[in-house]
C-alpha cells in the first residue's frame, strides 16, 4: 500500500484497530468471569493438530515450537479464543420468529443497506451497469415428426 492509501484510509485503519481491541477486551473478560483456562493437554493437542496439517514436516513444526515461546503463546490464544466463542454458542438461545415473505424481504433489503453504506471510494473498479435480459416467451414445443424424403407439408397459421 502506498503512503497516500494509508493517510487516506488512516481513519478506518483506526477505527478497526480499535473495533477489534474492544471485542478482545470483552471476549477476554467474558473468559476471566467465566473462569476459562487453557490446559497443557490443550496446548499439546493443538500442537499435534498442527502437525497434521503439515505430513512430512513434523520435526519442523515441533522445533518451530520448541524454540518459539510466543508461537506456543499464540496457539494458547487461539485455544482461549476457541474455547470462549464455544460457551457463548452454548449459552446463547435462539429466538425463533415466524415472519412473512414481505418482512423478510424488508429485512434483508435493510441489511443490504448498511452494508453498502460504507465510504470509501472504488477507483480503478469497473462500473457495471445493470442491462435488462431479454427472452424469448415460451412456447410450447411439438415433438419433431420422423424425416420423409418428400417435400414437408407446410401449414398456414392465421394470427389469431
Amino acid at each position: 500500500m502506498s503512503e497516500e492509501e494509508a493517510k487516506k484510509n488512516k481513519t478506518k485503519f483506526i477505527e478497526t484497530a480499535k473495533t477489534r481491541i474492544k471485542t478482545g477486551l470483552i471476549l477476554n473478560e467474558f473468559g476471566e468471569q467465566n473462569k476459562i483456562n487453557v490446559s497443557e493437554q490443550e496446548i499439546q493437542a493443538e500442537v499435534q493438530k498442527q502437525l497434521r496439517m503439515m505430513p512430512g514436516q513434523e520435526k519442523m513444526v515441533m522445533d518451530f515450537y520448541q524454540k518459539n515461546p510466543s508461537a506456543v503463546a499464540s496457539l494458547r490464544g487461539t485455544v482461549y479464543e476457541e474455547k470462549i466463542l464455544n460457551l457463548i454458542k452454548d449459552k446463547a438461545k435462539a429466538n425463533k420468529k415466524e415472519i412473512t415473505k414481505d418482512e423478510a424481504e424488508k429485512i434483508l433489503k435493510e441489511a443490504h443497506k448498511h452494508d453498502h453504506n460504507h465510504d470509501h471510494d472504488h477507483e480503478g473498479e469497473k462500473k457495471e451497469t445493470k442491462k435488462p435480459i431479454k427472452t424469448k416467451p415460451k412456447t410450447e414445443k411439438k415433438p419433431l415428426a420422423k424425416a420423409s424424403k418428400s417435400k414437408p407439408k407446410v401449414k398456414k397459421v392465421s394470427k389469431k
